[in-house]
This record gives structure tokens, C-alpha cells and sequence, in this order.
């Protein structure tokens, strides 16, 4: 349910770790995220969209990941200051739609 979620995060905009918990079924989990994220290697998810709750980067600043993450939402647009993406502008709201219909937990 987690990947689900996440793939419906739109180009553009970031959710995080808890955010993805809770519409995921799991209020409260944002490391259970966190760590289905890590295991989610070769699946094609659009994991540098999640982001801490203050918008912050999920990898070390100067590591590689954190790079690609920073990267990966600059070519969306999403501007990244200080290893740290605005939340409040680029935070992804799901639509009633969405709630209802492509997210089922």
C-alpha cells in the first residue's frame, strides 16, 4: 500500500515519510515508510519525492543520494534550498478523487 501511494505522488510535488503512512492505512508509521522505501530497490517508484515532514531531504547531505534526490526534484521544478524542499508550496494534497478512488487502504 505504501508503493501505491507513492506512486501517485504527481511530478512536481513531495509528500512525506508520515504523510505516505497515513494514506497508506498507517497513521503513526512514517519509519515503517521510510524503511519500505529502502527496501524498494528495482521498483520503479518516484521515491525522491518523500521527504522528511519539514521538507528536508531523506538522504545525508553531500552523499550520493541525497545529490540525486536534489537533482531529480530540480528537473520537476521543485526548488531545494539547504537540502530542504518547500512543503508548503510543493506539497502534495490528494484530491477527493484520489482519496476515494485510487487510494484504497
Amino acid at each position: 500500500q505504501i508503493y501505491a501511494v507513492v506512486t501517485l505522488i504527481p511530478t512536481g510535488h513531495v509528500a512525506s515519510y508520515g504523510q505516505i503512512a497515513d494514506l497508506a492505512g498507517l497513521p503513526g508509521r512514517a519509519r515503517l515508510a521510510g524503511k519500505a522505501l529502502k527496501d524498494s530497490a528495482g521498483l520503479d517508484l518516484p521515491w525522491h519525492r518523500v521527504v522528511r515532514a519539514d521538507g528536508t531531504l531523506a538522504f545525508p547531505a553531500g552523499s550520493e543520494k541525497a545529490r540525486e534526490q536534489r537533482e531529480k526534484l530540480l528537473s520537476e521544478g521543485v526548488t531545494v534550498n539547504n537540502m530542504r524542499a518547500d512543503i508548503k508550496r510543493y506539497g502534495w494534497q490528494p484530491d477527493l478523487y484520489t482519496m476515494l478512488h485510487k487510494i484504497s487502504s
